[in-house]
């Protein structure tokens, strides 16, 4: 089955998909219809995240993927009547951020305890984010 995912810096040595943070967990939203997913990278866009590419992929692969690295995924049904939001919060430094300057440096990258806090989302933040999730299935 095709779907269509959104996806960071597309077609870079420093790619990255769009996950929602739910707790300690990451979640895939893979759409069914591409002006559904464009939509979202239009409402991402416009609360100030990163420009994300819209990408048909094969479901089983990004199935293969979250499997692989511990995330979760969530179909999003074409036309549905699901309200999908973008989360009120993004974070500040992404997973291949990170990743990056690994790479180009030799000393291994820490945040430290102080900036960690910082980006831990409230519970009543992580209560509505939730319930939008909940609201999915």
């Amino acid at each position: 089955m095709r779907v269509f995912v959104l996806i960071f810096n597309a077609g870079t040595d420093n790619e990255g998909i769009h996950s929602i943070r739910v707790g300690d967990r990451n979640t895939i939203m893979m759409f069914e219809s591409e002006d559904d997913a464009t939509r979202f990278a239009l409402m991402l866009e416009a609360q100030d995240f990163p420009t994300p590419t819209v990408e048909m992929m094969n479901a089983d692969d990004i199935k293969e993927f979250c499997e692989g690295a511990g995330f979760d995924w969530e179909v999003v049904p074409e036309n549905s009547n699901l309200v999908i939001t973008p989360p009120e919060l993004n974070v500040e430094e992404t997973d291949w951020q990170v990743n990056a300057q690994n790479q180009d440096t030799d000393d291994s990258y820490r945040p430290s305890s102080a900036s960690e806090t910082e980006t831990e989302i409230s519970d009543s933040d992580l209560d509505s984010l939730r319930r939008r999730l909940e609201g999915l299935l």
